[in-house]
Order: C-alpha cells, then sequence, then structure tokens
C-alpha cells in the first residue's frame, strides 16, 4: 500500500484538517507531555525535602492541569471551535473562581515563593510579624509555628510572605551581651580579667569572633562592665544563662561585689547645720555651754 498525500491535503476521515496541522497537534502534544515530565521530575527533586508528599503531589497536578490547559488552548482552533466564546466562558467562570478563591490562591503563589526563597526553614528561631516561636512545619498554604509558650499558630503564606521575617538562626552564630555592675571600691581590672577567663573556659563560647569585655560606664552605684559573647545560634540561650550565673560565682569567689542600687539623702535640717559650722568646730562648741546644761 503506498501512500500519496502533502501536508496540505485534507484528511480524507477529518475533512476539516490538513495533514501538516496533524502533525503539528502531534507535535504540540508530544511536547508538552514532555515539559510536563520535566516538570514533574524537577519538581520532586527540588521540594521533595521541603514539602510533605500529599502536598508535592497536589502541586505536580496543578502544574500538569497547567500545561493541559495550555495545549488544548494550542490545538482547539484546528478543530474549528469558536476560541473567543470558549475564552468569554471560561473568562466568567475564572472571575467567579478568582473571587471565591483569592486568598487560596494567594496563600498557594506565596507558599511556592517561600520554597524557593526559603528565607525560613523548619525548626528555625523565628519572627513573624508579632509571632515569635520556632518554625514547625511549612505548608503549600500556611506555615505553622510553635511559640515560646508551646502554643501552635498557623499563620497563612500570604502573610508570611508579606511580613517581615527576623531569623535568629540563619547565621551559624549569634552574639548576647551582659551588663555587669562592680562598686567602685573593687578592681576593674580584676573583674574584667576574672570575666574572661571564665568565657574562654566555657565550651560553647566562641573564640572568633572573640568576646569583647571593657568598662563601658560610670554608673550612679557602680562601675559597668559590657561582655559580649558568641555562642552557635544553636545553642546560643543555654549558653547565656549558662555563663551569666557562672560569672556570679567567681567574682564573688575573688570579693568582688554586684551593688544595689544606692542613694545618699541629705535633710534639710542637718544640710544647714553643716552650712554653719566652721571647719574644725563641732556641735558641742557651737551650741556653747549654757545648752548643754
Amino acid at each position: 500500500m503506498v501512500f500519496d498525500f502533502g501536508l496540505d491535503d485534507q484528511i480524507s476521515f477529518f475533512p476539516s484538517l490538513k495533514w501538516g496541522e496533524l502533525l503539528y497537534i502531534v507535535f504540540v502534544i508530544l511536547l508538552a507531555a514532555t515539559v510536563s515530565k520535566i516538570l514533574t521530575i524537577y519538581i520532586r527533586k527540588t521540594l521533595t525535602d521541603k514539602v510533605k508528599l500529599s502536598q508535592l503531589d497536589l502541586f505536580i497536578k496543578v502544574i500538569n492541569y497547567a500545561v493541559l490547559i495550555i495545549t488544548i488552548l494550542i490545538i482547539v482552533p484546528f478543530f474549528n471551535v469558536e476560541l473567543g466564546a470558549l475564552l468569554v466562558a471560561g473568562g466568567f467562570a475564572s472571575i467567579v473562581i478568582g473571587i471565591a478563591s483569592k486568598s487560596v490562591l494567594g496563600n498557594l503563589i506565596s507558599g511556592l515563593f517561600l520554597l524557593f526563597e526559603r528565607p525560613i526553614t523548619i525548626g528555625d528561631s523565628v519572627n513573624i510579624g508579632s509571632v515569635g516561636g520556632t518554625v514547625t512545619d511549612i505548608n503549600i498554604f500556611s506555615t505553622i509555628v510553635k511559640t515560646y509558650d508551646g502554643v501552635f499558630v498557623r499563620i497563612p503564606n500570604e502573610n508570611v510572605f508579606t511580613s517581615e521575617i527576623t531569623n535568629y538562626v540563619a547565621h551559624e552564630a549569634r552574639r548576647f551581651e551582659y551588663v555587669i555592675g562592680i562598686t567602685y571600691d573593687d578592681d576593674a581590672n580584676e573583674a574584667i580579667r576574672i570575666i574572661r577567663e571564665v568565657v574562654w573556659s566555657h565550651p560553647f563560647a566562641l573564640k572568633d569572633p572573640s568576646p569583647s569585655i571593657y568598662v563601658d560606664e560610670f554608673a550612679d552605684s557602680s562601675v559597668n562592665i559590657m561582655v559580649r559573647i558568641w555562642a552557635p545560634a544553636t545553642v546560643w540561650w543555654d549558653v547565656r544563662t549558662d555563663l551569666l550565673w557562672k560569672i556570679k560565682v567567681e567574682l564573688s569567689k575573688n570579693g568582688i561585689e554586684m551593688p544595689f542600687p544606692q542613694q545618699v539623702i541629705w535633710f534639710q535640717n542637718e544640710l544647714k547645720e553643716r552650712v554653719t559650722l566652721r571647719p574644725g568646730e563641732d556641735r558641742a562648741q557651737k551650741a556653747g555651754p549654757d545648752e548643754h546644761t
């Protein structure tokens, strides 16, 4: 059997379609299938460790449906289907669906941006807007944060994406500081030496960047020593609380006190008496012999 036809010849079993158009349609379908397969493989490799399997499957289905719709819109005109009327009907439907699912689509798109940008990951200690805590889950539509009080908060991804995000563990190290006051009678250099020894002996206090310890202020009741220390971001709070107490204990062992706030109050009558006394003259001399009899 010999087939003799040209690309511009009509198909006998489908007169409205030419052989060239049929080949074009087949090419578009094969290309769409290839693109869909490549996107599926890429998305699975990229997001497998970032989202749950059920959410990943849902996202892949959305992508595949989008490719299918685009393919249909490309090949439908070859079958003499009035695309304008179809687009008008689809436009009305999309408006209704868009209004009904505006927040859902916003959360979905924001979730995708968060997954690719990755400003936060599961386990990070963060502040998202007014919510602070540890990220326990990142979904397609929302992010779950466990607050420091143990309360789970679900934040829509649209809010996460548009809010200011503070990530406390994005950097491998984090700095904290103390202000330690000693009395004016104590030796500040000795206090600094003791504090430096305590800090350097702690296994999680980083040597690089090195700690910074210096006299920072002469306050009303104390000489204030500034102590700035770097620690791994994952354990910085434990290091902070542990070192604070150890510094206090070591200073006390060496006789260095941390003073309470103090004020000296002068009463008006006593101040007047002090003003009227001449140098070297006490109250008894000022009063005279008659006032003591």
